[in-house]
């Protein structure tokens, strides 16, 4: 049985859970991996008709997990298991992406760096006003470079722009006014607001909106998954940096980095 995913499917409803909350849902391989395997069973059920992406616990998801990629940087084919990392990560938000039936991301606390991108992968975000998105990257010496074309895809440029380069906390209702946030409601409304949400998606046909699903994607002005393949490479080579190094050694030795200001 998986360790850190639950998934299952009610009236056509099918619901992946992160279950890692004691870690703050924070992604390592293996959960990324089983993220990928829980997307793969949810899709190869011809009675789906809506996916749901949810977690346990006070926080979303906190991004990837710190102390696996300390282990990453001390290894000796450091380089090699951070393109492995790289891949197995672009290769889920990939499958999430292109499921053939709406997709919602249930957000009921903050996300985090790698977190915003199986977020963002999502069609629709419903989240709730103790939420907030962040993207720290920079201030760990390592970039979001697996996040960025779903971030540009959903809010355009200039907002990505503010998230990826301020690394400030941005709440559930500024990221409504850009556009990443679809609906912000109280933590106790948000699974009557999701209920309501996958209401109104079940009147439409699985073929139209599966149709609608790839016009949407044939229309927009950015190629997600061309550039998701560049940010592989980008985000293997940023890991491998002095910089990152030592962003990754301040953070769990609770420091502050060299390069910041006392």
């Amino acid at each position: 049985m998986p360790d850190f995913v639950k998934v299952a499917i009610e009236s056509g409803v099918g619901r992946l859970t992160l279950h890692r909350p004691d870690k703050r849902n924070a992604l390592k391989r293996q959960f990324i991996e089983e993220i990928q395997q829980g997307i793969a069973q949810l899709a190869s059920e011809p009675a789906l008709r809506v996916f749901l992406l949810q977690s346990e616990g006070s926080v979303f998801c906190a991004g990837m997990d710190l102390a696996e990629m300390q282990q990453r940087a001390e290894s000796e084919q450091g380089q090699e298991e951070w393109q492995r990392d790289s891949q197995v990560f672009a290769d889920t938000l990939k499958s999430l992406f292109q499921l053939p039936v709406p997709t919602i991301a249930v957000v009921q606390g903050p996300v985090l760096a790698g977190g915003m991108g199986l977020v963002l992968a999502c069609d629709m975000i419903l989240a709730s006003d103790q939420a907030f998105f962040m993207l720290p990257e920079p201030a760990r010496g390592i970039t979001a470079s697996m996040v960025t074309p779903f971030l540009i895809h959903r809010v355009g440029s200039g907002a990505a722009s503010y998230m990826l380069l301020s690394g400030e906390r941005v709440s559930a209702h500024e990221a409504r006014n850009f556009g990443l946030c679809h609906d912000v409601v109280a933590l106790d409304d948000l699974d009557d607001r999701c209920r309501r949400m996958v209401e109104a998606i079940l009147t439409g046909s699985p073929s139209a909106l599966a149709i609608t699903k790839q016009h949407i994607s044939d229309c927009a002005p950015t190629d997600v998954l061309a550039d998701l393949e560049k940010s592989i490479h980008v985000s293997a080579q940023a890991r491998e940096t002095d910089d990152a190094r030592e962003g990754l050694a301040a953070f769990l030795e609770k420091r502050k980095p060299g390069w910041q200001p006392e």
